[in-house]
Parts: C-alpha cells; structure tokens; sequence
C-alpha cells in the first residue's frame, strides 16, 4: 500500500473521503438517509471533528438536517410574515417596508442555511453607512425572522450576531422649555392647542391623544384613561386599536392648570355623545395625524422653533416627570412603556406617588402660567391668588397669558380656561 493516497477512511459513525481537490467530504447515515455535510475540509481532522459534532447533536436532540435550511430567504420571511396575524396593520406595513426595501434585494434568494455571520455584518456596515437608524430596525427583523428559523430546527444558530447592530442611537436633541411650550400652544390651530397640551403636559402619543374621546376624561379626579390608539395604513382612513403594548393602557393625572382649556375644549369641539371623538375629521371618526401634522408644522414655523419635532413635546414631558424626582418604575408607568428588563418586575409605581407627582407637575404648570402672564389679568379681570400663590381666575373667566418682552416685539396671547 506504500505511494497510495487513502481516499476513503471509515469511522465508527460516518466516514470521510478526499477528493480530487484535495479537500475531504464527510458522510453520514441517519433515518435511512445518507446525509453529505454542506461544505468539505480542508484537513481530515476537520471532518471527522464535524462528525463527531453531528454524533452529539444526534445523541442530544439538538441535530438539525443539513436540508432543513434549503429554503429561500424571500419564502420563508413571507410565510413568517403571514403567521403573524397579531400584529398591528402599521407595524405590518413596515415590516413589509424593511423587507422590500433593505433585506430581500441582500438575502431574498439565499437559502437559509448559506446566510452567514461575515454576510450579515457586511450587509449590516454597508446600511448603516447610509441609513443608520434603518439599519438597526432591518437588522432587527432579520434576527427575529431568523430566530424563527432557529426554532423551527431549520438552523442551528441565528447568524444575526453583530454585537450593537439593533441599537439605535439617536442624536442628542435639544430640550424645549417651558416658555417655548407656552409659544408652540399658543401658535397651534385653535381647535388643536389642546393636542399639544395633552402631549406636553399630560405625556401622552400621537396616537393615543386622536384616539381620545369625551367618556376618557374625568375632570373631578383630573385624570384621563387611555385605553385606545389611533393608527393609519397607507391609501386608508385612520383606524382604532388598543395601544401598542398592555402598560399603554392606562390613567394618567392632568395639571389641574389646563383643566378649564379642557373644559373649553369638550364645550366647543367635541359632540355630547360619550364616544364622540376629541379631534374628530370633517368625515366623521378620528383625525388625520397629517392633519395634526400639519398645524404643528404651521406652529414651529411661525415661533422659529423649527428644529424640534411632535414627539420632542413627549420627551420634554417625560425629563421633566423625571426631573421632579420619578423613579424608573413610576416613568414607564407614565410612559405607558413595557418593562424592559427582568429586573423591573420587581418595581412598582405607586399610584399615591403618582399622584404626588401630578401634583408637582401642576403646581410647576401653575408657576409658568403665572410667570407668563405677567399682569395676571382675565378678561380685564383682576385675578387673585390661591393659597399657594398661583393666579385664580374668577368664575366662568380664561386665564389670558401674554407673552412679550415689552420692547416692541409681537406679543401673543394664550387663553387658558372655559
């Protein structure tokens, strides 16, 4: 035998055979089916250390068939797509979006099992470059979609392991303060300042605050319940559905400053009948959020106060609630945000807390009023002060806060009250 090359060598499970190319191949038998591993060795020991991989996984339950994964990419995140009928329409939509647009042109027909970890980091460097917060949301769908296939024994591991690459990481934006609030309501749409008054003041999303209707509120407790969103699909009517996630449901206290500009507003905009939507479309139903969109665009534009978007007003109420000494639990409670980690289960916003909370949230909305005010006057009225100093309009009154330097400047005036 001396001067032959072995070409073949048997194991006691399997076996190995050099190829021309002077690579070697391993084989192997299970339910009755000889199973060839997808890619060859460059050493005989590396075949038989992946044979011996393949006897444990057999032994342990954790063996995945090597054709198990002969199935396109573009198939399979469409049958995924369509076993998940619990997802709201808009998150649907852009799960479409991400797919259409950045995942299938990369991996659409590549079977899963030749989805690769050097080829989801390429992908991955080459969107970000481009598209850095889009990059973090595609890479997150492909990981739930391949984490899928995990499950469903059609992988063995989840390529989508590039530490950091689902993190988004937005720019640091600036606060608004309380005299920039006080211009933006001021300028909004008259019939739409309690919009961004419920944002601002309240915390409330976009979505939540066109899904309100007048049986949310209770003026005597000064609260609001939540328990509905507003959401929309391209080319359709604004539709209702329950909150993004369980903790979205919920009641959050108002500053009782803005109770009489809630008062105003059922009074005058709002239909008597208890679902009657609080910013309701000319049609009937909910409002547009272009239209909303668009009175607040309207607003930046007029106060020089383009840089900021809706959403900063949430943010610039949730710092303040955190400002004011919240603690993580009571904040996610205000945000109507899910627990993002385990820990959290153990803490638990305490809803006399809370209400101490929106007790200091209002007497701070009560100071700006009156900061801003300046004469405290209402309707020509003298207003006199509460017990704790802030202005008290008389009965039936608004509360008229003029905001002016008093150097010729333009002066604006926003009434505050029924």
């Amino acid at each position: 035998m001396t001067g032959k090359r072995q070409t073949g060598r048997r194991r006691r499970f399997g076996s190995i055979r050099q190829l021309p190319s002077k690579k070697w191949q391993a084989t192997y038998k299970h339910g009755g089916r000889t199973h060839t591993a997808l890619t060859t060795f460059r050493t005989a020991s590396d075949a038989n250390a992946y044979l011996s991989k393949i006897e444990v996984d057999l032994r342990s339950g954790m063996w995945v068939s090597p054709d198990a994964g002969r199935i396109s990419f573009a198939d399979y995140s469409q049958r995924w797509l369509n076993e998940r009928a619990a997802l709201r329409p808009r998150t649907t939509e852009l799960y479409e979006g991400l797919l259409r647009l950045h995942l299938l042109p990369t991996f659409g027909e590549v079977e899963l099992n030749k989805i690769t970890l050097p080829a989801v980091r390429s992908w991955n460097a080459e969107l970000a470059e481009r598209h850095k917060s889009t990059s973090a949301k595609a890479y997150r769908l492909l990981k739930q979609i391949l984490g899928t296939a995990v499950d469903d024994d059609l992988l063995v591991r989840n390529p989508c392991r590039v530490k950091g690459a689902g993190n988004e990481h937005p720019s640091e934006r600036s606060l608004l303060t309380h005299t920039q609030v006080a211009l933006l309501v001021e300028a909004m749409r008259e019939d739409l300042q309690l919009a961004l008054v419920l944002e601002v003041w309240v915390g409330l999303r976009r979505g939540e605050i066109l899904a309100l209707q007048r049986q949310d509120f209770d003026l005597e407790q000064e609260t609001v319940r939540i328990e509905r969103s507003s959401y929309e699909v391209s080319g359709q009517r604004p539709a209702i559905g329950p909150p993004k996630t369980k903790a979205g449901i919920r009641t959050e206290h108002i500053p009782r400053a803005f109770l009489p500009m809630i008062h105003d507003h059922l009074d005058r905009y709002v239909g008597p009948e208890s679902d009657s939507f609080l910013f309701q479309s000319k049609v009937g139903g909910p409002m547009r959020a272009g239209t909303l969109h668009r009175a607040w665009t309207a607003a930046r534009k007029s106060t020089g106060l383009e840089g900021f978007t809706f959403h900063d007003g949430r943010h610039f109420h949730l710092t303040t609630y955190g400002a004011l000494g919240a603690t993580e639990a009571e904040l996610l409670a205000r945000g109507g945000h899910s627990n993002r980690s385990s820990s959290k289960i153990y803490q638990h916003a305490n809803p006399v807390r809370q209400e101490m909370l929106a007790e200091a949230l209002s007497r701070m909305a009560e100071e700006t009023v009156a900061h801003l005010s300046g004469s405290e006057k209402s309707h020509g009225s003298r207003t006199t002060p509460t017990s704790d100093g802030a202005p008290e309009a008389p009965e039936g009154s608004k509360v008229q806060v003029t905001i002016g330097a008093g150097d010729g400047n333009r002066t604006r005036v926003l009434s505050l009250g029924s």
